[in-house]
């Protein structure tokens, strides 16, 4: 990805108070100054036993850095000046900060996050069991229901690594889940949800969404590779990404949950380039529904590049065409579904699916795979986009593996929009940006 810098952090003072959440601040924000890099120097100057007291007394500030955060590259920096047992000291003291604070290692807070959620659960239980306001109980019982199903989500399939690196288990939950190596793939795909996503009740089906495209991914590489697969195959991640609070049907109509989103995932993508800037992967966003009306605003700030973006069942966002989003060579697709009621409403301000917005068009109806011969499910409605074995869920994992030119298209019915498997094969083994 390439990195185009975001404006000048500015000024807060220690006594601001943090507002609920993670990250609900646009990207860049100038009020992230002194109180986020500020609060990450003392801390790196600090020596390893001196860093949990000043945590327990500085509460305020490192929530509030979640709340405002200092960039992404900022904090990759500083975090190579710590040493490795200041750097552990951080993670015990401090789970939920160093899990959730963009530039930071993906191992590191994949650690963080499981140490957060295990203390939370415990915790969770313990107040639980001396509470006795009816109220009181139905909220901790599902939050101990919702941090219990993010452990489900966390479970490994077939041996391929899982890690959570974003958690919030506040009453609007957010959490994010690796499926994959995300500091070493060599394509990343970005799964955004919308309405009624929710991590208590969906995170287990999210997670099983992105090992589906991930196992889809890397068996079209092997595929693609030939014999050489095994050994040649890049590897993949997927982000099964619940990052923001996604809406209900009472708040469905109004932008703020959108704007809430595209700040948070301009931060992960922020955070994705700061962490690979020596070895860029490809990036691509698969977005649904009020999901993609949030990728759609992030996109159309221009802070942050990736290399494709699937809109599925979108209602649009007041960027009319593909020239104005950031995404390299326009590499924009659609999916629109028979019988789904939001397609072709621009409903906020645009038709993604339009001729004039100059995107590519993804079938998702079904048909017969003219590369492996399979029969493909079509999707129809509003929420079929991601079934297992369909036509949509094949073409996302060749548009995340940079072999657009394979997908399907809904006019052609059945045959890829351009050129043939062995022409793509030699680009993927080449590609390299």
């Amino acid at each position: 990805m390439t990195h185009q810098t975001l404006g000048p952090a500015g000024i807060v003072s220690h006594d601001t108070a943090p507002q609920s959440g993670i990250g609900d601040a646009p990207a860049g924000s100038t009020r992230t100054g002194l109180l986020a890099a500020g609060t990450l120097r003392v801390l790196s100057r600090l020596s390893a036993s001196d860093i949990p007291s000043y945590i327990e007394s500085h509460r305020a500030a490192l929530d509030a850095m979640l709340v405002n955060p200092p960039r992404a590259s900022d904090v990759a920096a500083l975090w190579k000046l710590i040493d490795p047992r200041k750097q552990e000291a951080l993670v015990k003291a401090a789970p939920h900060v160093i899990g959730n604070l963009e530039g930071i290692p993906y191992a590191v807070r994949g650690r963080a996050n499981v140490r957060d959620l295990k203390q939370t659960m415990a915790e969770t239980r313990e107040n639980l069991s001396n509470e006795s306001g009816k109220a009181e109980r139905l909220t901790m019982k599902r939050t101990l229901d919702t941090l219990q199903n993010i452990t489900k989500a966390l479970a490994r399939h077939d041996g391929v690594r899982r890690t959570l690196i974003g958690l919030d288990a506040s009453s609007d939950a957010r959490a994010a889940i690796v499926i994959g190596d995300l500091s070493r793939a060599h394509f990343i795909s970005y799964l955004v949800p919308g309405m009624y996503m929710s991590v208590d009740e969906q995170i287990v089906d999210w997670a099983k969404v992105g090992q589906e495209l991930y196992d889809s991914q890397t068996d079209w590489l092997r595929r693609l590779l030939g014999p050489r697969g095994s050994q040649a195959t890049p590897g993949v991640a997927t982000v099964a990404w619940i990052g923001y609070q996604t809406p209900e049907l009472m708040n469905i109509g109004g932008l703020d949950l959108a704007t809430q989103g595209a700040n948070n995932l301009e931060r992960s993508l922020e955070g994705l380039q700061s962490i690979r800037q020596n070895d860029p992967p490809y990036v691509s966003v698969f977005a649904h529904s009020y999901g993609s009306t949030a990728a759609l605003l992030a996109l159309q700030r221009h802070s942050v590049t990736i290399d494709a973006l699937a809109l599925l069942g979108s209602p649009g966002s007041d960027a009319q065409s593909v020239a104005q989003l950031s995404v390299r060579d326009g590499n924009v697709f659609v999916g629109q579904a028979p019988m789904d009621p939001i397609v072709h409403s621009a409903f906020f301000g645009s038709d993604p699916g339009a001729a004039t917005y100059g995107a590519q068009k993804m079938g998702v109806a079904g048909g017969v795979d003219p590369i492996t011969e399979k029969t493909l499910a079509g999707s129809s409605g509003h929420n079929e986009y991601f079934a297992t074995g369909s036509e949509s869920m094949r073409n996302l994992a060749l548009i995340g593996i940079d072999m657009g030119e394979l997908v399907m298209g809904g006019a052609s019915a059945g045959s890829p929009t351009a050129t043939t498997a062995s022409g793509g094969s030699n680009r993927i083994e080449g590609s390299k940006h």
